[in-house]
Formats: C-alpha cells, structure tokens, sequence
C-alpha cells in the first residue's frame, strides 16, 4: 500500500505543477485552489509512504513521478521541446525510479 500512496503522490505533484501553470501567477481562482488541493494531498500521500519506506527512497522516487510527469504534460500539452536529450534524460530518470523500487527492496 505504501507504493500506491507514493504513486498517487506523485501523480498530484504532477497535478500542482501543472496547475500551477494554469493558475496564472495565482490569479486564476480555478486552478490555485486545484493547486493547493494538490499540493496538500500530494503531501499527505507522500508523508503516509514515508511511515513504512525508507525517506530517502520515497523522496526519489515521489520527485521522480513528479519530475517525468511534468516533462510529459508540458510536452504534450504546452508544446515544449521533446529533443533527443531531453528524451533520453527522462528515460534515464525513469530507469532510476525503477531501480529504487525493484532493486532497493532487494537490499533491505
């Protein structure tokens, strides 16, 4: 169960930056208040993983989502850039977050 709480951390992470885009610099009330219901929750989630899996792990691994999340919506949605690097970099932080979950359980 600590995972999902983790996953679902980091999938709102993703919902308060991306949110944080729409709000407009805080001035469109829809998304500030999506913001900060996202942020809050993100927290909570994030803090419930964090009573069973190591801190650091969680850490990683919450701004990992958060992290490729935000790249993809920004890709997808605002039309950023999706060069070779910028791809290869993402999939390499992907990998990473794969390992803290695959592999660190292997040494605990």
């Amino acid at each position: 169960m600590n995972w999902i709480y983790l996953i679902i951390a980091g999938i709102l992470e993703i919902g308060f930056t991306t949110s944080m885009k729409l709000s407009n610099n805080f001035t469109n009330l829809k998304w500030t208040i999506i913001f900060i219901i996202c942020i809050v929750m993100s927290f909570y989630f994030v803090n419930k993983a964090c009573l069973t899996l190591p801190l650091g792990t969680a850490y990683a691994v919450w701004t990992g989502i958060g992290a490729v999340g935000t790249v993809l919506v920004g890709i997808f949605y605002f039309n950023e850039p999706a060069n070779f690097w910028r791809v290869f970099f993402i999939a390499t932080l992907i990998m990473s977050i794969l390992g803290l979950k695959f592999l660190g359980e292997q040494s605990a």
